[in-house]
């Protein structure tokens, strides 16, 4: 990245009520260096999801509207399919072994036909927040960013979550989210863990019943449901 570049201002992408609710979390220092390395990965390489998709799950869902987190690992590292939100891919775009599993159990759990399409907008419209615990990648690479500093910015999406007052539901699924159970410290809130629906994990999410659980944890405290079926914007 030349000296003269702009530096990336992660904090000025954000939506403003989510700046919010996360600087209070966030280092300084730290969130600087992140935004230094992201930036000079996207100078210099090829990087998913484009960066105007970066904050996508952040902009379709605003903190006071979120109801429930699904918590992804980082983001697809192929062309044309991260655009921002956890396990959704684009209109068009081939749906993906794990998100194939995904509507799977949607479809055994709450009886939804297979949707059309892989794009998951609809959900974060109603309150979803598809967030990946690392929010950006080389192409071909998957795990390439990473220990970047990217696990405490989103560590403090979790936190501001956990301060809320009303309750959030946290879907974990595989070992690498279910870590972030100890962020989830207040007892309005719910965490509901599985397995990772990965093909590659025959065991453990298919049957666990996450959305009809997630939907009893939001009714019992008041809240408005989830209309899983309506996954597309």
């Amino acid at each position: 990245m030349p000296d003269d570049a702009p530096a990336l201002d992660l904090l000025a992408l954000l939506p403003e009520q989510w700046r919010a609710v996360l600087t209070p979390h966030l280092d300084p220092v730290r969130t600087a260096a992140l935004a230094e390395f992201v930036a000079r990965e996207y100078e210099t390489q090829t990087v998913f999801p484009p960066l105007e998709d970066l904050f996508s799950a952040y902009r379709l869902c605003p903190p006071q509207s979120t109801r429930v987190l699904i918590l992804g690992q980082d983001p697809y590292h192929r062309a044309g399919q991260a655009h921002g939100l956890s396990f959704s891919v684009r209109d068009g775009v081939a749906v993906p072994p794990s998100l194939r599993n995904v509507f799977k159990e949607l479809g055994e759990d709450v009886g939804v036909a297979k949707p059309r399409s892989g794009n998951l907008d609809g959900w974060a419209a109603q309150g979803v927040l598809l967030l990946n615990a690392v929010l950006t990648v080389r192409q071909a690479t998957p795990g390439s960013h990473a220990n970047s500093g990217w696990e405490e910015f989103t560590d403090a999406t979790i936190r501001a979550l956990n301060a809320t007052p009303d309750r959030v539901v946290f879907l974990l699924w595989g070992g690498y989210a279910r870590k972030k159970a100890a962020l989830v410290t207040n007892p309005q809130h719910v965490v509901l863990e599985a397995g990772h629906p990965s093909p590659m994990n025959p065991r453990g999410f298919l049957g666990s019943r996450p959305f009809s659980a997630a939907n009893k944890a939001l009714a019992d405290a008041g809240r408005p449901t989830i209309d899983w079926e309506r996954t597309a914007g």
